[in-house]
């Protein structure tokens, strides 16, 4: 079983249409449609926004369907010029930028009780990743992914997350998906197409690029899961 959660409905669209036999069932408010893609099982869900959302989207996907792997799949701004719009970003770690204990003595980012800062992606999942984004002709980064509870509109404070966290990309779950999953012990890897630039432009361009991003995400997931 492949857990898929997206944070939005254009994200996650045109995977529901393309699964076999679906079935959906709500669980803590959340609605699951698990269905055969490419003759793999798979569990889809629109987690909604933020981190909250996307963590109680995740235990839930944990508890009810025990995936092998999660996928969170969406779009984030980029903080490389490495990666610029339409650009994939894989995790190789995420991290939660708007965690802050630092006042009193903490590293910024650190989450306490479980002492972690970053949270590893699974290294296969995201070589196969890497692996489908080529064979759709998509330019692929892998690094540091950050998410915070915040739309990310402002050169400045990219730039401040790019530096603190060595982070190629920022968006609002992919962190809180991982850091379920990690507490779950189920591995995971966060995919994101670049849908807005680090210039400050994000309400310019977001609505213009996001459904480009979407599709591209969809692609690269449609060719890695008929490949596993």
């Amino acid at each position: 079983m492949i857990g898929i959660i997206c944070a939005m409905k254009i994200e996650a669209d045109a995977i529901r249409a393309s699964l076999i036999d679906a079935e959906t069932q709500t669980v803590s408010g959340v609605e699951f449609v698990r269905g055969k893609l490419h003759g793999k099982d798979v569990v889809l869900a629109v987690c909604g926004i933020g981190k909250v959302f996307a963590a109680i989207c995740t235990e839930a996907m944990i508890l009810t369907y025990a995936p092998s792997l999660i996928i969170n799949s969406g779009v984030a701004g980029t903080l490389s010029e490495e990666l610029t719009i339409g650009d994939i970003a894989v995790s190789s770690a995420l991290v939660q930028h708007d965690m802050d204990t630092s006042p009193i003595g903490d590293p910024r980012g650190l989450i306490s009780g479980i002492n972690k800062i970053f949270f590893e992606a699974d290294p296969s999942a995201a070589n196969g990743i890497e692996r489908a984004a080529a064979t759709v002709g998509a330019h692929c980064v892998r690094g540091v992914i950050a998410s915070g509870d915040q739309f990310m509109s402002d050169a400045a404070k990219k730039a401040w997350i790019a530096k603190e966290f060595g982070a190629i990309a920022c968006e609002m779950e992919g962190a809180a998906v991982a850091h379920v999953a990690f507490v779950n012990s189920t591995p995971f890897v966060v995919l994101r197409a670049i849908s807005d630039s680090a210039t400050g432009d994000a309400q310019m361009e977001y609505p213009k690029f996001v459904a480009m991003a979407a599709a591209r995400s969809h692609a690269i997931l449609d060719k890695f899961i008929e490949s596993v």
